[in-house]
């Protein structure tokens, strides 16, 4: 052996604090700054934006009807009926000049709203015949009603999209309102992906009785680019100290070294001595939370690692909740903090206490509100029940019960 590493077992709190640390220290020393690129609007989803997006122009650049209807003078509205002098369709310009009083424009939603006029009258709010309309019901309007002023949304300069922000469906509507058919996107952070163990086999063969497929590589590329990340994922390391320590060396030219199984006390379990023999730091070596207590996260010079326990839904749960967040921020993402969400129980749920759980569960969520049932599993190996889950049921480190209509915190992926 060289040497032993630290134990530095924290509780979930303690250890999420630490991920967020190294995350602000990503971020302080602009990690992020080292590649930037131009990508169309239809290729920016999911990415992070470099520069702030700004407003162009005033938004809306004119006073925009929000409704169907007629555009008048609000002290013209008890005075009888008004004297329609034209209409107006989005689009259009609007070109006799201001309406006077006791005037009235048909307007349609969306179209600018002709100077003078103060207010839009629901179309279904009025009788109109032959060229005048009328109130049909004694009604008040105040000035502004069904109006959207110019510049109300944004002006001129204002940032509408900040720099740090994932490009979503809104962000990108919003960009695209500002004419950016191009957006500065931060690279990648690049992640290499080493699973270990001597029982696996690739999904390509067919595995021995003693043997099983390696089913992490897949789960967590796939973890590391929903995190706007790109994933390398390297053959399987064998369960010998000096492999394990070539293929640590090999992976940490990349921005981040994600690692499974090897990392529990076991005979022959080489992970921390093998980054320990690379001059590995240490933040912590253990986590209180079930599944996934031996997560482990450090250093090796510039290059963060994260060693995961091998059971799949393990390496799902500890990826999610420290090695996501840590990836975000290393895109330039400004709130990178796991993904929780609250949520009403269905069923009591019953734990031990001492470790903060995450339970396969499966959420359900309607104009009601969210709903989280606890799927039954054979422990941290049952991917069966990890694929009909679609996020786990948080239970705290001090509980030992959950009752049926209790809201709780779930952890999405």
């Amino acid at each position: 052996m060289s040497g032993e590493s630290p134990s530095i077992v924290l509780s979930y709190e303690h250890a999420a604090s630490v991920v967020r640390r190294q995350a602000e220290r990503v971020r302080a020393d602009g990690a992020p700054a080292r590649g930037v690129e131009r990508v169309s609007l239809t290729e920016s989803a999911g990415r992070v934006l470099a520069e702030s997006v700004v407003a162009d122009r005033d938004q809306p650049p004119f006073a925009r009807a929000t409704r169907d209807g007629f555009a008048c003078r609000v002290a013209d509205l008890g005075a009888g009926g008004l004297r329609v002098v034209g209409q107006l369709r989005a689009g259009e310009a609007w070109t006799l000049g201001a309406i006077r009083p006791g005037e009235a424009v048909e307007i349609m939603t969306g179209a600018a709203v002709p100077p003078g006029a103060d207010c839009v009258v629901m179309v279904e709010h009025v009788a109109a015949a032959e060229g005048w309309v009328s109130l049909s019901a004694p009604r008040e309007l105040a000035p502004g009603e069904n109006i959207v002023p110019a510049g109300a949304e944004a002006q001129a300069g204002d940032v509408v999209v900040p720099a740090g922000q994932r490009l979503g469906v809104a962000e990108i509507a919003a960009a695209a309102a500002c004419g950016a058919a191009k957006l500065p996107v931060f690279a990648r952070p690049r992640v290499a992906i080493l699973a270990t163990g001597d029982e696996l086999v690739d999904v390509t063969e067919k595995p021995q009785a003693h043997q099983i497929r390696n089913s992490n590589s897949y789960s967590l590329a796939q973890q590391a680019r929903a995190a706007g990340a790109e994933p390398e994922v390297f053959p399987v390391v064998r369960d010998d100290e000096a492999a394990t320590e070539r293929a640590i060396r090999e992976a940490s030219s990349r921005d981040l070294v994600v690692l499974t199984g090897g990392v529990s006390m076991g005979k022959f379990d080489f992970v921390e001595q093998a980054l320990l023999a690379l001059g590995a730091e240490f933040f912590f070596t253990g986590a209180r939370i079930q599944p996934g207590k031996p997560v482990v996260f450090g250093r090796l010079t510039d290059t963060y690692f994260f060693g995961l326990p091998g059971n799949p839904i393990s390496t799902m749960v500890t990826f999610a909740l420290f090695a996501a967040p840590l990836l975000r921020a290393m895109g330039g993402e400004t709130d990178a903090r796991p993904h929780f969400g609250m949520a009403t129980v269905e069923e009591e749920v019953r734990v031990k206490a001492g470790l903060t759980r995450f339970l396969p569960a499966s959420i359900h969520t309607d104009v009601r509100g969210a709903r989280v049932r606890h799927i039954a599993w054979q422990g941290s190996g049952d991917l069966a029940a990890a694929a009909k889950a679609n996020g786990f049921l948080v239970v705290p480190e001090t509980s030992e019960r959950v009752a049926a209509g209790e809201i709780v915190t779930v952890l999405e992926i």
